[in-house]
């Protein structure tokens, strides 16, 4: 059996977005699935290149990176991937290789909508769109695919055959993102458990996010909606209030006030430096005591029910997490290993329960990986609903 799996890692060249996909990838190959990595934008899409801090054009780093990364999860990954550059110019597999493979695959996994579904994409009978981005997608990408012409339409995101979504909360009445009438069907993050072994815990709770998203804010039905910079302001006072240590991890030139977090008592730390490969990524995350974050204001203000597939590497290293609730809470069990908050009173609350007993939480955040995000019980509740 094939199959496709699509991503970004060419485009975000960095360890948290390396992981985000190719635990799809890993995760179907041990599956017993043939598994070829695919990133086919389709529209002008350019390559991230940390040594000048703009994309770029030329996509020579992220594709040493995307190697480098396939590389480290499996030998057979790093021969089997498809890159189509803004240009059109191929690397990798080539174009009549690639063609060959989705009509034979048994299904293509387009995450986060990786890829435009060129015709010899949709010769697969499987395509299965995975939404990791709701809110964005939902106000912005989907509204825009659907105001091309229908030769362009074609090739989007309608013409999937199932529709998988990271907001679990989408088709219930208090979500306010649209559902298009698709029959939405939620997922989770997946992680591959062997990839990540708890270590000895460290001193510093982490967190790693990019400050905006957005170069200007989504406006929906009058409404504006943000990323975490809406958010995090809400909670930058916590190492006021809890006498554990913090660490932030972003990018250091970009426009959050840096400043203002160290003097509340944040460590501040480089993103460039800690997301310089999907290794040390991973060594990041298992060397961290927990991860504290927020979730981008979207996310939060919609009610959608969204996961972050960051959250599941540190339980799957076995590290608690505390989070701000976007309704996931109804349907992910908190309370052991992972905690739920909305204000900073209760993210106080949160650090403080699990520093009582943080072996009982360390040991529980794997359990929760293990019997909710674990690869193979995520892709096989997916594969349930193909053909």
């Amino acid at each position: 059996m094939k199959a496709i799996v699509t991503g970004m890692i060419v485009a975000s060249p960095v360890g948290g977005v390396a992981w985000d996909y190719g635990q799809y990838a890993l995760g179907l190959e041990q599956l017993g699935f043939e598994v070829y990595y695919l990133e086919d934008p389709g529209i002008p899409s350019y390559s991230y290149k940390p040594e000048t801090g703009m994309y770029e054009e030329d996509p020579s780093y992220g594709i040493e990176f995307l190697k480098r990364s396939l590389a480290l999860l499996s030998p057979t990954l790093a021969q089997r991937w498809h890159y189509r550059a803004v240009d059109g110019q191929t690397y990798g597999l080539d174009t009549a290789t690639m063609a060959e493979v989705a009509a034979e695959a048994t299904l293509l996994l387009n995450v986060s909508g990786g890829s435009v579904l060129r015709d010899e994409y949709l010769r697969c009978r499987n395509k299965i769109l995975i939404d990791t981005d709701p809110g964005w997608n939902h106000f912005v990408i989907f509204p825009q695919w659907d105001k091309q012409p229908a030769e362009q339409q074609r090739w989007g995101w309608r013409s999937h055959d199932l529709f998988f979504t990271y907001a679990l909360h989408l088709v219930q009445p208090d979500c306010l993102l649209p559902t298009f009438g698709i029959p939405w069907l939620p997922t989770r993050p997946p992680v591959v458990l062997d990839c990540w072994q708890p270590q000895p815990p460290a001193q510093q709770w982490t967190t790693v996010m990019t400050w905006n998203h957005y170069q200007q804010p989504i406006m929906h039905n009058g409404i504006r909606y943000g990323s975490r910079e809406l958010e995090f302001e809400q909670i930058e006072a916590l190492p006021i209030h809890h006498p554990a240590s913090f660490e932030v991890t972003i990018d250091v030139n970009g426009e959050a006030p840096l400043d203002r977090w160290r003097s509340l008592g944040w460590s501040v730390v480089d993103a460039e430096a800690t997301s310089a490969s999907a290794a040390i990524y991973r060594k990041y995350i298992e060397q961290s005591r927990g991860e504290f974050g927020v979730a981008k204001n979207v996310y939060v203000a919609t009610r959608c029910g969204w996961f972050s597939c960051r959250s599941v590497c540190y339980l799957a290293a076995g590290r608690p997490v505390v989070v701000q609730d976007t309704g996931f809470s109804k349907y992910i069990p908190t309370g052991l290993g992972l905690m739920a908050f909305i204000d900073l009173n209760g993210a106080v609350k949160a650090i403080e329960a699990i520093e009582r007993d943080y072996d009982t939480h360390q040991q529980a955040a794997r359990e929760l990986a293990q019997t909710w995000f674990d690869s193979r019980l995520v892709l096989s509740e997916i594969l349930e609903h193909i053909e």
